[in-house]
C-alpha cells in the first residue's frame, strides 16, 4: 500500500472515530421558566414598557439576552417592540436587569448589552398583551 493511501486511510479512520465535543446551545443556559416570568413582570413595571400609559399598548418581537456574566454579576437585557402610543412606528423599550441572590434589580447601564446574542422572549409578549 503506497504511503499516501495509508495516510488517507488513517486520517479517514481517525475522523470517523473522533467524537465531536457536544455543542452548547442557547437553551442550555436559558433561565428557568419561573425566572423568565419574573423578568417579564419586572420589565412591564418600567415606564419605558408602558406601565403608566393611558393608551393601550401591544408587544411583539420581544427579545432577551442573558445570562451575561459581567464583573461577577449576572445580567439580563430585555428589549421589545411596543405598539400603540405612536402611529405606525413601534417604540423600542429596553431594560437591563441584574440577578443576584434570587433578586432582580434594574440597572441603568445599556452598554453591557451591546454585542450579546438575543433570543425570542414570548413570555414578555404574552404577559404584556394580556393586561
Amino acid at each position: 500500500m503506497p504511503p499516501r493511501v495509508a495516510l488517507a486511510a488513517l486520517l479517514l479512520l481517525a475522523a470517523a472515530g473522533a467524537q465531536a465535543a457536544p455543542r452548547k446551545t442557547a437553551s442550555d443556559d436559558a433561565p428557568a421558566p419561573a425566572l423568565l416570568q419574573r423578568i417579564a413582570a419586572l420589565a412591564l413595571k418600567q415606564v419605558d414598557f408602558g406601565s403608566v400609559s393611558l393608551l393601550p399598548v401591544r408587544f411583539a418581537g420581544s427579545r432577551i439576552a442573558g445570562p451575561i456574566e459581567e464583573s461577577g454579576k449576572v445580567i439580563y437585557c430585555v428589549t421589545g417592540h411596543m405598539y400603540g402610543r405612536t402611529f405606525g412606528k413601534p417604540e423600542k423599550p429596553k431594560v437591563v436587569l441584574r440577578y443576584e441572590a434570587d433578586r432582580l434589580t434594574v440597572l441603568d447601564d445599556d452598554e453591557v448589552c451591546t454585542g450579546h446574542r438575543t433570543r425570542p422572549f414570548p413570555e414578555l409578549d404574552a404577559l404584556g398583551n394580556a393586561r
